[in-house]
């Protein structure tokens, strides 16, 4: 079976956190940015943190949509469940101080729900602290962590598989 509708990016995990929310919910939200310290993706229902272990190498966000509920795959690293709501239908991919990566049309806006799920976040580490740690003798550190960053982009995945829930509420009261 296929997604609805999928959109690929890859973003910078500036202080390893990438953010996506909902283009009008770009307030930050402290405690759940902890929680994400915890369980790697964590939000408030307009707010996901992606948690990532290093912070220069970047990494592939796919947001999928479906039909209906999908399990994480059986390969996953770890997943957690999530909620996102979308008054604009817009979301946002963000970088925190360096701005978005991207954006996503969402089928219409509202309420999803699903699975977050993640791959590659440990051995993105090794390969970063290889090369930040350990240049080798025909290399200088800037040319090996140069190197690492272009090879590693997009190594380590974080895929939020979500489908529709229902409109979101009326807030005019």
């Amino acid at each position: 079976m296929e997604p609805l509708t999928e959109y690929n990016v890859q973003a910078r995990p500036d202080r390893c956190v990438v953010e996506v929310y909902d283009a009008d919910a770009y307030l930050d939200d402290a405690e759940a940015m902890r929680a994400a310290e915890v369980q790697v993706v964590a939000g408030n229902g307009y707010h996901l943190y992606l948690k990532s272990l290093q912070p220069d190498i970047r990494v592939a966000v796919t947001i999928r949509i479906w039909d209906r509920p999908q399990r994480p795959p059986a390969d996953a690293e770890g997943s957690t469940p999530i909620d996102l709501e979308s008054v604009t239908g817009t979301l946002v991919v963000n970088q925190l101080s360096l701005g978005p990566a991207g954006t996503m049309e969402l089928p219409r806006p509202g309420v999803y729900a699903g699975h977050a799920w993640w791959i590659n976040r440990e051995s993105n580490l090794k390969r970063y602290e290889t090369a930040l740690f350990g240049p080798t003798e025909d290399a200088s550190a800037v040319d090996t962590l140069s190197q690492a960053l272009a090879e590693s982009a997009g190594h380590e995945q974080y895929v939020l598989d979500l489908y529709f829930v229902r409109e979101s509420e009326d807030d005019e009261d």
